[in-house]
C-alpha cells in the first residue's frame, strides 16, 4: 500500500469536508463504545484480566527468540514450513513462490492487515495471480479499488447506499430490479458471489491473530465463516503474520481472547476462534495439502527494547480507534497508511519512518481515551509524545513549530521575565476583550478563531490570582 501519510494534514482537511463521510462515522460511535463498555460491565475481572494479558505479552517480548524458536519447531513437527522474512519484500516474494510452485490462478484471503502493509494482493496481481478478499468489509473495499479504513470494520466509512450501488455495477450476473434495500441482501448477495469462487481457489491466504508457541497453531478471530473456508477448501493454506503474534500457549491465549473480542466489539466471545496446526492428516477429510507460515519482521525486532517496545502488545481489537475523537472527525484514511487512528500514530512511523509519518503522532489532543481502553494498556500518547520528541529533534517539525517550542523555552528558564510577560498580555487582551467577551480574530491564533471565538482573558493570570487568595486579598 502506497502511503499518504506526508500529506496528513491535506487528507484531514478533505475528510473533515465530506458530508456522507461524517455519516458513515457516526456508526463507529454508536456501534462500538456502548456494546465494548456494557461487555466490560458484565465481566467483573476485565480489568483484572487486562492485566493479565499486558503481563503474559510482556514476559513473551521479554523472551520472544525461545518462543519463536519452539514455534517454528512445532510447526514443522506438525507438516508445515516457516518462512523467516525480513523485510516486506521477502514476504512477498515468499508468497508468490508458494503461489507459482503449485501453479496457483486464484488466491481467496482471510482479512489481514500484514498482508494490507506488505501490498500482497498488488503483487500477485503483477504475477497474474487473482486475490479474491472473502471477509465481507474487505470484498465491499476491494471492489471499490480501496484500502481498509479500520482494523476490524475495513468499510466502515461506506454508508448502505454506496456499497449497494456497488453491488449493482460489478455483480452484472444478477437481475437489475433485485431488491438491495436491506442488509441481510447485500450479504446474501456476496455469499452467492464468493461460493464458488471459494471452490475455485488453488491457495487460501489468512493473517493470524495469535500463534501459538506451545503447538505450532495459527488462530484467527472472526465473525464471519470465511476465514475457515480459506483455511480448508483450497489445497494450500498460507498464513500471514509478524513476529510478535506469538503466545506461550493455549492457556495463555484463552486470557487473551477474553479481553479481545469485548475490547473490539463488545461480544463475550466472536462467533468463530479457529486453530489450524499444519496440513490435513491421512484420517483429515479435508484440508489443504501444504501449511506455510510467512513470519514477517519489517522492523518489529527494532522496536524490541526500545522507547516503543510496549506497542508491540497490540492484538489489533480496533478499540483506540473506536474510541479517539480524531478517528471519529477524519476516519481511517486521512491516515495514509495501513493502521489509522492512535495505533496508527505509533506504529506507522516505526514502521515507514517518522520522516514519511511524523504528522500522525500529532494528531492526537492526548485525551488519553486510547490508553483508558486499550485491552492491553498500551500507554499510546506516552508513545505518540515520544515520536513527537524524535520528530522535533531530527529538525521535522514545521519552523514555526520549532521556533515557537524555542521562544517558550526561552521564557520558560526565566520565570521572572515569564511572568512579566504573561502578565502584561493578559492585561492588554483583558482591556481589549472587555465589552465582548471574546476575540473572533487574534494574532498567531488562527487555527482556533477560524471556527469559534477566543475568551477573552479576566486580566489576570493564574497565579496572579493564587498569589491574591493566599494574601487573603481575593475575594
Amino acid at each position: 500500500m502506497r502511503s499518504t501519510a506526508r500529506t496528513f494534514k491535506e487528507n484531514a482537511k478533505a475528510a473533515v469536508a465530506d458530508p456522507q463521510l461524517r455519516r458513515a462515522l457516526d456508526h463507529v460511535k454508536s456501534g462500538f463504545i456502548g456494546k465494548r463498555a456494557k461487555a466490560a460491565a458484565r465481566l467483573p475481572e476485565f480489568d483484572a484480566l487486562r492485566d493479565a494479558a499486558r503481563d503474559i505479552k510482556n514476559h513473551t517480548l521479554d523472551h520472544l527468540d525461545l518462543y519463536l524458536e519452539r514455534y517454528e519447531q512445532n510447526v514443522r513437527a506438525n507438516g508445515g514450513h516457516v518462512h523467516w522474512c525480513a523485510t516486506a519484500e521477502d514476504a512477498r516474494a515468499a508468497v508468490l513462490e508458494v503461489c507459482q510452485r503449485v501453479g496457483a490462478k486464484t488466491v481467496t484471503k482471510g482479512k489481514s492487515m500484514i498482508s494490507e502493509e506488505i501490498a500482497l494482493n498488488d503483487h500477485l496481481e503483477a504475477h497474474g495471480i487473482t486475490p479474491i478478499e472473502t471477509d465481507l468489509g474487505e470484498y465491499i473495499i476491494q471492489l471499490r479499488h480501496e484500502p481498509p479504513s479500520h482494523i476490524i470494520a475495513p468499510a466502515v466509512h461506506l454508508t448502505k447506499d454506496l456499497i449497494e450501488a456497488d453491488f449493482r455495477k460489478e455483480h452484472t450476473q444478477f437481475p437489475e430490479g433485485r431488491s438491495l434495500s436491506e442488509p441481510r441482501d447485500l450479504v446474501d448477495e456476496a455469499r452467492q458471489v464468493l461460493r464458488d469462487r471459494f471452490l475455485k481457489a488453488d491457495v487460501g491466504i489468512t493473517g493470524a491473530n495469535f500463534l501459538v508457541a506451545e503447538t505450532g497453531a495459527s488462530v484467527i478471530v472472526t465473525n464471519e465463516g470465511n476465514g475457515d473456508l480459506t483455511q480448508v477448501l483450497p489445497k494450500v493454506h498460507i498464513v500471514v503474520a509478524s513476529l510478535e503474534k506469538i503466545v506461550p500457549n493455549l492457556e495463555d491465549l484463552s486470557t487473551i481472547l477474553r479481553v479481545l473480542a469485548r475490547s473490539a466489539t463488545g461480544q463475550e466471545f466472536s462467533t468463530y476462534t479457529t486453530v489450524s496446526s499444519g496440513p490435513k492428516r491421512a484420517e483429515d477429510p479435508d484440508g489443504p495439502e501444504e501449511y506455510h507460515v510467512i513470519l514477517l519482521d519489517n522492523g518489529r525486532t527494532q522496536m524490541l527494547g526500545s522507547e516503543f517496545h510496549e506497542v508491540l502488545r497490540c492484538i489489533r481489537c480496533g478499540a483506540c480507534m473506536n474510541h479517539c475523537p480524531v478517528y471519529h472527525a477524519i476516519g481511517g484514511h486521512a491516515y495514509g497508511w495501513v493502521y489509522p487512528g492512535p495505533i496508527g500514530a505509533v506504529l506507522t512511523p516505526a514502521l515507514i519512518g517518522v520522516e514519511e509519518a511524523g504528522s500522525l503522532p500529532n494528531a492526537s489532543t492526548f485525551c488519553g481515551r486510547c490508553e483508558s481502553v486499550c485491552p492491553m494498556r498500551i500507554p499510546l500518547p506516552k508513545l505518540m509524545r515520544h515520536w513527537r520528541e524524535r520528530e522535533f529533534e531530527r529538525h521535522l517539525s514545521p519552523a514555526a513549530v520549532r521556533y515557537g517550542l524555542a521562544a517558550w523555552a526561552f521564557l520558560a528558564c526565566r520565570p521572572a521575565l515569564y511572568h512579566w510577560l504573561v502578565g502584561l498580555e493578559m492585561r492588554v487582551l483583558g482591556a481589549l476583550g472587555r465589552r465582548k467577551g471574546r476575540f473572533a480574530w487574534l494574532p498567531f491564533a488562527g487555527g482556533w478563531t477560524r471556527h469559534r471565538d477566543f475568551p477573552a482573558p479576566q486580566g489576570k493570570t493564574f497565579q496572579a490570582l493564587w498569589a491574591e487568595r493566599k494574601a487573603g486579598r481575593a475575594p
